[in-house]
């Protein structure tokens, strides 16, 4: 069955997107995963991605043209299938697209439209309120989790104010307002998971009844939306609306601060700012009174935090050991990121065809060019920069293993971006170093520092974690000797870095006590052959092996 697919949200703040370049036509066949355009929003121009799988049959927005998030913009179905009745059905639907006829602009989205199905007609949404809807924070967004509220039923809202910070498969963000009045209702409580463009909350003027709107809410996206998202029995049973009116808390004072912080659910409110200044403190926010609206910590209750003064983590979330000889378990929900990152690793174990390249570097003179490097006033450079660098420079000599590929084309990337997996409470995230042959190992560690700092936050934007060539993953500094990673489509390759290890080596025809980091190539041999990664293998060893060759 044909699917509409809409204007995807790919910013916090994105409210229409430019079609910069489609890179699929009409007839084309698509599969899950592929990239069907580029999207030019107010922040970047960004890859979207297909979640459906099928031929392309109808582009509903010409390259260069505007349109607002949710607008059609093209329809995947079965080869031949008449799509007429989804061009049709709807006054949001822009008329049909053919290389004869040129696309009419697409009107805009009208969610009080006059012209309404027999079963929407119930569904009035009065002038004065905004229904707000779960946003679209990353390309490969499909739901999200409300990590926290920062605003409550009956709070006053301004443009720009942060309602909420939304968990999304890749990062926790906050989502900011559009609009301004009183938030009337909250349609999905802290911890709650719903789809993309699900209720999420109603703000408009003081008082206004919207039990209607609750019940009859539609969303407008597609001509084909079926039954009220926010009134299912299933989502009823997983999420609970908050009550429109507001109902006053007893708790005291102090016992709202330390709540907020240490809320049911274990997670802690905190601005970026504060957990990323607490973070370079080592300061345990768990133990921060905040002073913030609904008691989130901010930037001053870091800088004004006396370790003396200490709240008792929330005991909810410390493990607890079962009776000696009784079978016991916990569950933990999947949170967004484990489950796209799931889905990744499943996928790039499923299309690619991997073969590993695995050789020992000598890194006495690396040690030794570090001690020299960090020796000079604020510069600090980590083994794991020397490693970037030097993949970085060895692609340039071997362009066929900084490649992706597609089904019809093999794509050189004529620019090198290193991908950085970084490990964080709730998986793993790979912040990208933009153009990192251009940059020094103090410019590449000074980077490497800041994006690693922010991952642990999550606070990564899709914009930093977008567009690598190439990923390094290290395990040395857990101990680990050799291991080997999934490759991070869309990239050919991966290089797993192990713990540098005293070995006996022997050097000069004598047995002697050397210092040997182990690194392993997998690559897909699809883009890639064996001679190729043992080729790119030898040059990153001589690189790493002779730091002084990379500093321009």
């Amino acid at each position: 069955m044909a699917e509409i697919i809409t204007m995807p949200r790919l910013s916090d703040t994105m409210t229409e997107g430019v079609v910069a370049e489609w890179l699929k036509k009409v007839g084309d066949k698509v599969e899950e995963g592929d990239i069907l355009a580029q999207i030019e929003t107010d922040k970047a121009t960004m890859e979207f991605e297909s979640f459906n799988e099928g031929y392309l049959l109808h582009i509903g927005l010409q390259e260069g043209e505007t349109a607002p998030v949710d607008s059609l913009l093209a329809i995947i179905g079965e080869k031949g299938e008449d799509i007429s009745a989804l061009l049709t059905g709807s006054a949001t639907t822009a008329p049909a697209v053919t290389e004869e006829t040129p696309a009419a602009p697409v009107a805009e989205e009208v969610t009080n439209s006059t012209e309404k199905k027999p079963e929407e007609e119930a569904f009035v949404v009065p002038d004065n309120i905004t229904v707000v809807t779960m946003p679209r924070l990353s390309d490969t967004m499909t739901d999200g989790t409300v990590a926290s509220w920062l605003k409550k039923v009956g709070d006053s809202v301004s443009e720009g104010d942060i309602l909420a910070e939304i968990e999304t498969d890749k990062a926790t963000m906050e989502f900011e307002s559009f609009n301004e009045g009183t938030l009337l209702y909250i349609g999905l409580e802290e911890g709650g998971n719903a789809p993309v463009d699900s209720l999420l909350a109603i703000i408009g003027e003081a008082g206004t009844d919207v039990t209607a709107v609750v019940e009859g809410f539609k969303v407008v996206s597609a001509p084909n939306t079926e039954a009220p998202k926010a009134t299912t029995a299933e989502e009823k049973k997983s999420v609970a609306p908050a009550p429109i009116e507001t109902k006053q808390s007893t708790t005291t004072t102090a016992t709202k601060k330390v709540s907020a912080v240490n809320s049911e659910n274990g997670r802690i409110k905190a601005s970026p700012l504060a957990k990323a200044l607490a973070e370079e403190k080592g300061i345990n926010l768990a133990k921060v009174i905040g002073t913030g609206e609904g008691g989130r910590i901010v930037k001053v209750d870091i800088e004004n935090y006396n370790p003396v003064v200490e709240v008792d983590s929330n005991p909810s979330t410390t493990a607890v050991a079962a009776p000696a000889g009784e079978v016991s378990q916990t569950e933990v929900k999947n949170s967004q990121m484990r489950k796209a990152i799931v889905k990744a690793l499943d996928h790039s174990q499923n299309t690619a065809v991997n073969f590993t390249v695995t050789m020992d570097i000598d890194m006495d003179n690396a040690i030794a060019s570090r001690k020299l490097i960090n020796s000079i006033p604020d510069t600090k450079v980590s083994f794991n920069d020397l490693v970037v660098k030097a993949t970085a420079m060895a692609l340039k000599s071997h362009p066929q293993v900084n490649t992706e590929w597609t089904n019809e084309q093999t794509i050189y990337n004529n620019h090198i971006s290193v991908g950085v997996a970084v490990a964080i409470e709730d998986g793993l995230v790979v912040p990208v170093i933009p153009f990192t042959d251009t940059k020094s190992l103090t410019q590449i560690g000074a980077e490497v520092k800041d994006l690693a700092i922010k991952a642990k936050n999550k606070k990564l934007t899709p914009d930093e974690m977008s567009g690598s060539t190439f990923t390094v993953s290290n395990l040395g500094m857990f101990g680990v000797d050799h291991f080997t990673s999934i490759i991070n489509q869309p990239n050919s390759a991966i290089l797993s870095v192990g713990g540098i290890k005293q070995k006996p080596v022997v050097k000069n025809g004598e047995i002697v006590v050397g210092n040997v980091m182990t690194l392993t190539l997998a690559c897909d041999h699809r883009t890639i052959d064996g001679a190729v990664g043992a080729a790119f293998m030898n040059t990153l060893k001589q690189y790493i092996e002779n730091p002084v060759t990379m500093i321009a």
